[in-house]
This record gives C-alpha cells, sequence and structure tokens, in this order.
C-alpha cells in the first residue's frame, strides 16, 4: 500500500495556499467557536464529573493500577490492531486507511466518562483512563502510527499534534481536580452539581456533535465503505474491551468502565492530526470518517445507556416485587402470632386468681399446666 503524496504538501503553510473545497471552508471558519466551545464544555463536564471521584478510590487505582493497566492496553492494543485489520480488509485508499488508523491511535475522549457515569461504572477508573491515556498518547502514538504504516511506504509526513494533547491535558486535569476537591469539602452538594453536570454536559455534546455534523455537511462523501467502517468500528471497541477486561477477572462495573473508555475516542484530536498532516485534496476522501466516527460512538453510547437503564429498571421491579411479597407474609405472619398471643392473655387473664386468700381449688388449677386449662375451657 502507497499513497500518493508529496513531501512538500506535509507543510501546513503549502497545504493553507490551496483552494479549499466549500465544505471544508465551512469547517475551517467555524474550527475556532467549535474549539472554544468545547473547550469550555468539557471544562465544565469534567468538574461536574470530578465531583464523583473520591481521593481514597483514586490512589486505590494508582496503587494498583490493575484496570488501568487493562485500559491502556485496549485502547493503544486493540484499537490500533483493529483500525489495521479493517483497513486492509475493506481494501481502503492509502489517506482513508490512514485516517481509519490515525482513529484508531488516538486516546479516549471525554464523552466516554459522561456514558460511564450513565450506566454506574467506575468513576475514578474512567477519569483515571481517560488522563493515563492522553499522556500515553505522547509516545504510544507516533509508536503505534510508525509500526503499523511502515510497510506501507508513506512519502506524506504525519504531524502528531502534540499541543492539542497538552490542551486536552490541561482541560482535563485542572476541572477534574476542583471536583475532587469540592466532593471532599462539601460532599452533599457535589452529588447536586454532578447530577446537573451529566444531564447539561449531555445535552452540549449532543448539540455541538449534531451542529457539527451539520455545518461541515459539505465534507462528507458518499462513500459507504467508510461510513460501515465508522458505524463498526466503535461496536467492535466496545465488545472487545468488554471482553478483555471480562477475560481479566475485572468486576462487572470496571467492565463496563473499560467497554466504554475502549469504543470512545478522541475525534477532536483525529481531526486535528489530519489538518496538520495533508492537504485539501486529500482531507475531502477523510474528513468524513472522524466526523461519522463520532457520530455513530454517540448513538452506540446512547444505546449502551438506554439498555443499561431498562435492564436496570426491570431488575429494580423484580426485586420490588419480591420485596412487597415478603413484607405481605411477614405482615400476616405478624397478625397471627398477635392474635395467638391475645389469646394466650386472655386465657391467663381469665385463668388469673382474684385477690383473697387462696382456696384449695385455686390453688390445683394454679398448678394445672396452661394447656390444661386452655382445654377445660
Amino acid at each position: 500500500m502507497r499513497a500518493n503524496c508529496s513531501s512538500s504538501s506535509a507543510c501546513p503553510a503549502n497545504s493553507s495556499e490551496e483552494e479549499l473545497p466549500v465544505g471544508l471552508e465551512v469547517y475551517g471558519n467555524l474550527e475556532l467557536v467549535f474549539t472554544v466551545v468545547s473547550t469550555v464544555m468539557m471544562g465544565l463536564l469534567m468538574f461536574s464529573l470530578g465531583c464523583s471521584v473520591e481521593i481514597r478510590k483514586l490512589w486505590s487505582h494508582i496503587r494498583r493500577p490493575w484496570g488501568i493497566a487493562v485500559g491502556l492496553l485496549c485502547q493503544f492494543g486493540l484499537m490500533p490492531f483493529t483500525a489495521y485489520l479493517l483497513a486492509i480488509s475493506f481494501s481502503l485508499k492509502p489517506v482513508q486507511a490512514i485516517a481509519v488508523l490515525i482513529m484508531g491511535c488516538c486516546p479516549g475522549g471525554t464523552i466516554s466518562n459522561i456514558f460511564t457515569f450513565w450506566v454506574d461504572g467506575d468513576m475514578d477508573l474512567s477519569i483515571t483512563m481517560t488522563t493515563c491515556s492522553t499522556v500515553a498518547a505522547l509516545g504510544m502514538m507516533p509508536l503505534c502510527i510508525y509500526l503499523y504504516t511502515w510497510s506501507w511506504s508513506l512519502q506524506q509526513n504525519l504531524t502528531i499534534p502534540y499541543q492539542n494533547i497538552g490542551i486536552t491535558l490541561v482541560c482535563l486535569t485542572i476541572p477534574v481536580a476542583f471536583g475532587v476537591y469540592v466532593n471532599y469539602r462539601w460532599p452533599k452538594q457535589s452529588k447536586i452539581i454532578l447530577k446537573i453536570g451529566a444531564i447539561v454536559g449531555g445535552v452540549l455534546l449532543l448539540v455541538v456533535a449534531v451542529a457539527g455534523v451539520v455545518l461541515a455537511k459539505g465534507s462528507w462523501n458518499s462513500d459507504i465503505t467508510l461510513l460501515t467502517i465508522s458505524f463498526i468500528f466503535p461496536l467492535i471497541g466496545h465488545v472487545t474491551g468488554f471482553l478483555l477486561a471480562l477475560f481479566t477477572h475485572q468486576s462487572w462495573q470496571r467492565c463496563r468502565t473499560i467497554s466504554l473508555e475502549t469504543g470512545a475516542q478522541n475525534i477532536q484530536m483525529c481531526i486535528t492530526m489530519l489538518q496538520l498532516s495533508f492537504t485539501a485534496e486529500h482531507l475531502v476522501q477523510m474528513l468524513s470518517f472522524p466526523l461519522a466516527y463520532g457520530l455513530f460512538q454517540l448513538i452506540d453510547g446512547f444505546l449502551i445507556v438506554a439498555a443499561y437503564q431498562t435492564y436496570k429498571r426491570r431488575l429494580k421491579n423484580k426485586h420490588g416485587k419480591r420485596n412487597s411479597g415478603c413484607t405481605e407474609v411477614c405482615h400476616t405472619r405478624k397478625l397471627t402470632s398477635s392474635k395467638e398471643t391475645n389469646a394466650f392473655l386472655e386465657v391467663n387473664e381469665e385463668g388469673a386468681v382474684t385477690p383473697g386468700p387462696p382456696g384449695p381449688m385455686d390453688c390445683h388449677r394454679a398448678l394445672e399446666p396452661v394447656g390444661h386449662i386452655t382445654s377445660c375451657e
């Protein structure tokens, strides 16, 4: 596989001099707006989600990083390998294959933290995995891209967006640190912030994603193969991440967390890397993939949340019926026991001796057992 890209076009300055298509012009004009909005939104989301992080649990994940290790293996082991297999299996064009591979080599996105909260996952592990995968991307992204593209004889120089990775880390760690502090000092208020932030953040995330897809519709192409890959790629990530976590004997809560972290990728980082590395002519063939991947990973995430919430509600109703049945049985037993106790007390009251000197008959009745008194009556 060989990419017909000239090395001179690798320079962003040369590519900026070319005339951009209409769709890419729209996307370029809105890039700054979306960057600012997404940065602010991500900061608010991570602050609210950071309110669910407990220092004790966070420290336990750092001391025994088995869950983090499994997540990183899924992120930089399974996802790049899956992207490589998909590119080979579907016989993609060189530039399209590179776009798929870059998406597989990107770290996890913050959208996974929101979905993890909605499926009652391990929030401490989720945020730790997102942070660690972003830090690891500084070295793992160029390493994975080199390992999987060395046989393709590429002439195009790929540019790793280190600045974008640094901005992601800042927008991730600082709000989370404030959220952890708020949860430590004001635990009751942090729960309210967490609920509001998760709901508002999910709505804003959906609005920004849909608006981005609609406004950049000029950069879409009708390649069914890319759309098919963008649909099945996140699903494969979710399934393989869950199975690997289950195989390594992780808890069900951690399995859900690792599954969502594996399938959810950082879309903005992928788009930035494509823009820095390729010309406008190639971007027309490549940019539709990360946009479609972002849309389908949103749909997959909402479907997973809906399935989990449905299962949780049915399980809750089932337990509620059992508890109500147990309550009725216990109430019936209490009524029966109460009636027996009242009957016993009535018998004792009727058989009680009136004040006065005891006679021989009274002494004889007092020495008889209670069952004999009841049977006599």
